[in-house]
């Protein structure tokens, strides 16, 4: 008589691995053009991908340095040579860190040298790109309202110095940009507008110099 045999769970689990084995192995066989096409593509990808970040941090360690002469040149007071270096670096390196602060370092030394044409051209371009860094692109922003003001094109001015105050009112210059756009507004004779500046001047800076020279230039420009 035909005796039946029980399996024990090990027996089981080896049966069922010894089963996995040969079928991994049969279709290995079939398929190893695929497996090794695969393995080789991954390989491929990882050797790419370190190459890519090298070359990403070798560019950007070349960008910083040729940023750090260029500023020394600005800060010495060589606007040309600061140009052409800060430059360089804005058509060179794209996407560095070093070229964000490049173009706006090209909108404050044209400025600085009255070239207010490249000065907008710059300020602009640095507050259509780079929108992180919150401090400098209010400190842009008031660059176009000082290149409006020096023009004589005093709502332009206003606007852009309103424009500083809105992107950072806590920042520390909040309170110059607002006066700044008062300013241009009551130039314009915007007194609303002014009288809306001067407004938020004294309850953020009551008791402070920057609200003390608000009032008196209110004044100054509507002594009824």
């Amino acid at each position: 008589m035909y005796q039946k045999v029980k399996l024990t769970k090990r027996q089981i689990k080896e049966d069922k691995f010894t089963t996995f084995m040969l079928r991994s192995r049969t279709w290995l066989l079939e398929n190893w053009q695929l497996v090794v096409i695969g393995v080789a593509a991954a390989a491929l990808i990882i050797v790419a991908s370190v190459y890519y970040t090298q070359s990403r941090t070798a560019k950007a360690d070349e960008a910083t340095t040729k940023f750090a002469r260029a500023l020394l040149d600005f800060r010495g007071g060589n606007n040309q040579v600061a140009i052409m270096g800060f430059t360089q670096i804005v058509d060179d390196y794209s996407g560095a860190e070093a070229a964000e602060q490049a173009t706006f370092l090209l909108g404050k030394v044209n400025y600085r040298i009255r070239n207010y044409d490249e000065a907008i051209r710059f300020y602009e371009m640095y507050v259509d790109q780079y929108r992180d860094d919150v401090l400098t692109r209010a400190a842009a922003w008031a660059g176009l309202g000082a290149c409006y003001e020096d023009q004589g094109d005093y709502s332009e001015a206003a606007e852009n110095y309103r424009r500083a105050f809105d992107e950072y009112p806590d920042g520390p210059l909040g309170g110059d940009y607002l006066n700044s756009a008062m300013r241009n507004y009551l130039e314009i004779g915007e007194t609303e507008k002014a009288r809306s500046g001067l407004d938020t001047i004294k309850a953020r800076f009551e008791g402070t110099e920057l609200a003390r020279r608000a009032m008196r230039k209110f004044v100054e420009k509507n002594p009824g």
